[in-house]
């Protein structure tokens, strides 16, 4: 039987391009490990230029990038303004895209309209949920309407910014709070606040990543836990994982971009997290009505925050959840019975699964004619 033909695609322009590479060396084994799929491989620069196939595999390998991007851009005709996808070319056709680029391009819904347009099916959300589910205000003005318990929260503009003083912050939403920009991931330009100065810091290192800045409130003795969700109209929702790092309880630690993806030795995980059966249903069932509700397809994280009363807060979603060797969404699956391999296997039916049901719906038009303009007085 013929093999089908992935399109693992992975780096990127964001600050996440080097967890993105460690992602996909564990998306690629997993593939390999089915034996069903044939793997061709593009790796997107910091520049933001898709690489070929011979690059890609280098890059993969974790070989120093800069010098082989230097080569392959000296091959690249910049004024054709089709150059930055040009190389998807080099590898002759294929039947499905793995995308495992975190952050920009990746879970802003951007390659997802580059799929849609070139017609070819591609493993997890559409673009419309990977868009929305990016931009942190969006997320959580949608789970508010829907009736989802998130955490209390104020969307400010470089503008609109200077009507919210320290102290009026306080007043609304504690005297700890979180400042975020609106759109980025795995914790860049995300700042715990508890002071005025603190506070004029962390709006402008968030506005150096987005022009709209989530600014959120605390939650008492957090414990974080973490869901993975898979499938389409009846996707199944993982065991429940918790981690703590030191301090947390106190509210002066957090799991930020180091203790996730530099060096999370103090890290302390929990799979499954401890909880009573009750919270356990209630958690699972937040996930998957968020999942529902964002119109997310194929893979998804949903992280959540549970307070001293044991009350989960719904935090944010993950479209395309990291896969390196640290990642609890790795693990959770694992624990779940379902390992790499199979869990690849599901996530590449689904996205054929998807496709072929959206195939079905009508783009149909009715052709307007002769114009018949009326009569202005």
């Amino acid at each position: 039987m013929t093999k089908k033909r992935v399109a693992l695609i992975f780096g990127g322009n964001s600050s996440e391009h080097d967890v993105s590479k460690r992602s996909a060396q564990n998306f690629y084994n997993a593939i390999e490990a089915t034996d069903k799929y044939e793997i061709i491989v593009f790796a997107i620069a910091q520049n933001g230029f898709f690489l070929d196939t011979e690059s890609s595999k280098k890059i993969l390998a974790l070989e120093d990038e800069q010098p082989i991007v230097d080569a392959f851009m000296k091959t690249v005709d910049t004024s054709d303004p089709l150059a930055r996808i040009h190389a998807l070319k080099s590898a002759g056709d294929f039947d499905i895209f793995f995308p495992v680029v975190h952050g920009n391009l990746g879970e802003d819904g951007t390659l997802q309209g580059l799929f849609k347009l070139l017609d070819k099916p591609y493993v997890g959300a559409p673009l419309r949920g990977h868009a929305v589910s990016f931009d942190k205000a969006l997320t959580k003005e949608l789970l508010t309407v829907n009736g989802i318990r998130n955490t209390k929260y104020i969307v400010v503009d470089p503008e609109s910014a200077n009507n919210w003083s320290w102290d009026k912050i306080v007043a609304e939403l504690g005297n700890i709070v979180f400042v975020k920009a609106a759109n980025q991931g795995s914790s860049v330009g995300i700042s715990r606040v508890t002071n005025a100065e603190e506070y004029t810091e962390a709006l402008s290192d968030s506005f150096q990543y987005d022009y709209k800045v989530l600014i959120e409130e605390a939650v008492n003795g957090a414990r974080e836990l973490e869901v993975g969700v898979i499938g389409n109209d009846q996707p199944l929702v993982s065991e429940i994982g918790a981690h703590t790092v030191p301090n947390q309880g106190s509210g002066d630690g957090w799991y930020d971009y180091n203790n996730k993806f530099v060096d999370n030795s103090a890290v302390h995980f929990e799979i499954p997290a401890q909880l009573s059966p009750e919270v356990t249903k209630e958690v699972k069932q937040m996930a998957l009505d968020a999942y529902k509700v964002l119109n997310l397809r194929g893979e998804a994280r949903m992280d959540f925050l549970l307070d001293e009363n044991n009350v989960p807060y719904l935090g944010e979603p993950n479209t395309l959840p990291g896969f390196t060797n640290m990642s609890l969404f790795k693990r959770l699956w694992d624990y779940s019975d379902i390992n790499n391999a199979k869990l690849v296997d599901m996530l590449i039916d689904y996205g054929f699964e998807d496709f072929a049901q959206n195939k079905k719906l009508s783009y149909s038009f009715v052709s307007l004619g002769e114009e018949k303009i009326g009569k202005f007085n």
